[in-house]
């Protein structure tokens, strides 16, 4: 089966008619008239206060919420709903996950309503949306810009700097292995695939992309390789631990000192106030470090989005609601109050709900406004449709090229194979 993707061509060897799984205004189901009443699966904790307003306010067009579990769980259920004939009207959907519900006719093109609150957001967030093509699939619910956190009591006690570029980051955990040998700068986490993916981003990668007919998969291209053997460079030299986040030996690590520093993305406070209780008050948060001194990128660990459904006979009322979710002043305040998530909008990054830092962070009062100015240089990233296959196949050759202290590089190479073999064994027309 071949689909069409944004006016770009998935090939799916499943049957050989041609289906466009991006439908135009011509395509969609006509809309009945009257009250209408829309379904939406949402993980986010405390989305039933928004939805509540949303109702109070618009009693015509009524939401009824069905809370989910997030992540894999959330595709399948879609994916099976979609099949069974049921699916909601909206759901939320991580951007990793967009590529696999478009490619299965699950979410539609809402380019025709979407593309005027375009420039609400910054464009590497927007990209993610839009899976490179002029499609719209998602209206950007919150970012996750990655930057990096650390403890101001233990950098100076061990005279340390802030490393502006990954070089100086290097330096650091040297000179800090160097002045004691029972702390770490920061560890490498072969479980944690998203995390890798945001650094490579910020290093200028691109694992998916389309060309012409094609999908194009570059998982090992230099900037990722540049970024693999960097830290696999480090963690042979000793100074950076290969051990796994979130785990009870890393909790107990952020909280008595063992860690020095995390790059990490902007919901980590939550995680720090929740796994290092001990240590409220001496974090503070600066820009990731940099490839090349005086750039200034990120890439993003995270974040979703909320899609509308091609089998949904409210389309249109369908994307008046998720826009009003995602950029209503009243609605994004909610979201950052009640589902403590980061807002993708620009406007709501810089609204009241944020004019005081996270709690954890009491001590650094521009926390929010640099993240800001950290978010508008997120990467643009095009997600391709078997991340999952791509993120297994990490965690297990990171975990053996840390165990058996082989080069970074070669899990990287690993998770090329894979991907594009998956891919092809699904029918995807591959370039090159």
């Amino acid at each position: 089966m071949t689909r069409s993707l944004g006016g770009k061509i998935l090939t799916l060897a499943l049957t050989v008619s041609l289906v466009a799984a991006c439908t135009s205004t011509s395509d969609e189901p006509e809309e009945p008239t009257g009250p209408v009443e829309l379904s939406f699966w949402s993980w986010a904790p405390n989305i039933e206060k928004v939805v509540d307003r949303w109702n109070a306010d618009n009693p015509e067009m009524k939401v009824t919420l069905s809370k989910q579990a997030g992540g894999a769980d959330m595709v399948t259920k879609l994916l099976t709903a979609a099949k069974a004939g049921n699916p909601p009207d909206l759901a939320q959907v991580e951007y990793q996950a967009l590529p696999t519900l478009v490619s299965n006719d699950v979410l539609a093109d809402i380019a025709g309503q979407a593309n005027p609150v375009k420039d609400r957001f910054a464009e590497g967030t927007w990209q993610q949306v839009t899976l490179g093509t002029d499609a719209v699939y998602a209206i950007p619910q919150d970012a996750a810009p990655m930057m990096l956190y650390y403890r101001t009591d233990l950098f100076e006690r061990f005279g340390l700097t802030v490393p502006k570029t990954w070089d100086e980051f290097a330096q650091t955990a040297r000179t800090l292995r160097g002045r004691t040998t029972k702390h770490w700068l920061a560890t490498f986490s072969a479980t944690d695939p998203g995390w890798f993916a945001g650094l490579t981003q910020q290093a200028g990668a691109a694992w998916w992309g389309i060309e012409g007919e094609s999908w194009r998969v570059t998982v090992n291209d230099a900037a990722t390789k540049k970024v693999a053997d960097y830290w696999g460079g480090l963690v042979a030299e000793g100074v950076v631990d290969g051990k796994p986040m979130y785990t009870p030996e890393w909790n107990k690590a952020l909280n008595d000192g063992t860690l020095l520093a995390w790059p990490s993305a902007v919901w980590a406070p939550g995680v720090l106030a929740g796994n290092a209780p001990d240590t409220k008050g001496r974090w503070a948060m600066a820009p990731l470090p940099q490839w090349t001194a005086g750039e200034n990128r990120t890439g993003n660990w995270g974040g979703s989005s909320t899609g509308v459904t091609a089998a949904s006979k409210h389309r249109t009322a369908a994307v008046k609601f998720a826009t009003w979710l995602n950029t209503d002043p009243t609605a994004t305040s909610l979201l950052v109050r009640e589902a403590a998530v980061y807002p993708a909008a620009r406007d709501a990054q810089t609204g009241p709900a944020l004019a005081e830092p996270p709690a954890f962070f009491a001590n650094q009062a521009d926390f929010y406004p640099l993240t800001k100015q950290i978010a508008e240089t997120a990467a643009g990233v095009t997600w391709g449709p078997n991340v999952n296959v791509t993120y297994q196949v990490y965690q297990d050759e990171f975990a053996r090229a840390i165990s058996q202290q082989t080069p970074f590089s070669a899990a990287v190479d690993a998770m090329q194979t894979a991907t594009v073999d998956d891919m092809r064994k699904n029918g995807f027309a591959i370039a090159g």
